[in-house]
């Protein structure tokens, strides 16, 4: 994914510190290009942007549910970049492509069914049949995820996998820290070849906003509430991330080494960033525990509220212009399509 060293280095300026942010910066920086990076949080190790609070399930199949081709497209690209981009990095960053499974109990058959039959026809519309969800009879469930004992359905999703998010957060800024990085710096405005803050305005070459909820207004990006739960529980033997199928939920349990799930599905219309509802709290947790019966001994070590930046179609944005880059509205999206788009972007540059 590293560009070409420039003849002629850049000044770049990138409104922005969250995932894409640190991607660009990093991927820059390789290419010779000096770089500005301005954010609101106070440094580099503060959660404000909403990849902090993400799982980090790299699920291009399951997310056909809610994206479009072009998110199927950009997600099985990302899969292929992230291995690459991971070596390049000086910091160790847990990722995993084992596939994920979806997970149904008896009397939900409905539920799951309606699921699948959306994945199967998008799949169908793209010719991609080859990436349909298998059918798992529960022995079989039961040798590839022990721990799995509570549903009677279940299908594997092959080639999907997961990527843990904050070291990847982490890793990125280290590999990135020769960038002028700029925090409590919000950025007010962004116009080709500027950034301004309240202080002062700041001239480049050429700028990237990918600022998520902070574009606003001149982008109508509103913030879409998640909360997830990490649970610490040793001795679970958990490989590959899973989604239980439930009439009101989408539920996800991811594993992270050595001995954590992340528990997350909450998409609630709200700008509330206030800490995770009691409602999610039984929901959540009731849902995975009816998955992974080991889960009851688990403790809840950590839970987080954030906003994904989402678009009025839900759908990511990248555009060019001369002097400009705009990338927003990942929503859901963000580490499964993250590398395609800076990929996209940074060709756009190179031209």
């Amino acid at each position: 994914m590293h560009p070409s060293p420039a003849p002629s280095p850049l000044r770049i300026g990138i409104a922005g510190a969250g995932l894409l942010g640190r991607l660009l910066a990093q991927q820059l920086l390789a290419a010779g290009h000096e770089v500005h990076v301005f954010d609101p949080a106070p440094h580099a190790e503060a959660r404000g942007a909403a990849g902090w609070t993400a799982a980090g399930m790299l699920s291009p199949i399951a997310e056909l549910e809610t994206g479009d081709a072009e998110v199927f497209r950009l997600g099985w690209r990302s899969l292929a970049l992230w291995p690459a981009i991971l070596r390049g990095l000086q910091l160790p960053v847990e990722f995993s492509q084992d596939g994920s499974l979806l997970l149904a109990h008896r009397g939900d058959e409905g539920a799951a069914r309606r699921v699948l039959d959306l994945l199967q026809g998008k799949l169908l519309e793209l010719a991609a049949g080859a990436h349909a969800p298998q059918p798992l009879p529960v022995p079989q469930l039961r040798v590839l995820e022990p721990a799995v004992q509570g549903p009677a359905h279940a299908w594997l999703l092959p080639g999907e996998g997961r990527i843990h998010t904050v070291q990847a957060m982490q890793a990125l800024a280290a590999a990135a820290a020769a960038a002028h990085w700029h925090w409590a710096q919000p950025v007010a405005r962004v116009e080709a070849g500027l950034l301004a803050t309240d202080a002062a305005e700041h001239r480049f070459d050429h700028v990237f906003d990918v600022r998520g909820t902070g574009a606003r207004p001149q982008l109508p990006v509103r913030g879409v509430r998640g909360e997830i739960f990490w649970l610490q529980a040793p001795g679970l033997a958990l490989r590959r991330p899973l989604r239980l199928l439930h009439p009101r939920h989408r539920v996800y349990i991811v594993p992270r080494a050595p001995d954590l799930v992340v528990v997350g599905a909450s998409e609630i219309e709200s700008e509330d960033r206030s800490p995770v509802s009691v409602r999610s709290t039984v929901e959540l947790l009731a849902a995975a525990h009816s998955v992974l019966p080991e889960l009851a001994e688990a403790r809840i070590v950590h839970s987080e509220a954030n906003l994904r930046p989402a678009l009025p179609h839900n759908l990511p944005l990248l555009e060019w212009a001369p002097g400009l880059t705009r990338i927003n509205g990942l929503f859901r999206h963000g580490w499964l399509i993250a590398p395609a788009l800076v990929e996209q972007a940074l060709q756009a540059l190179e031209r």
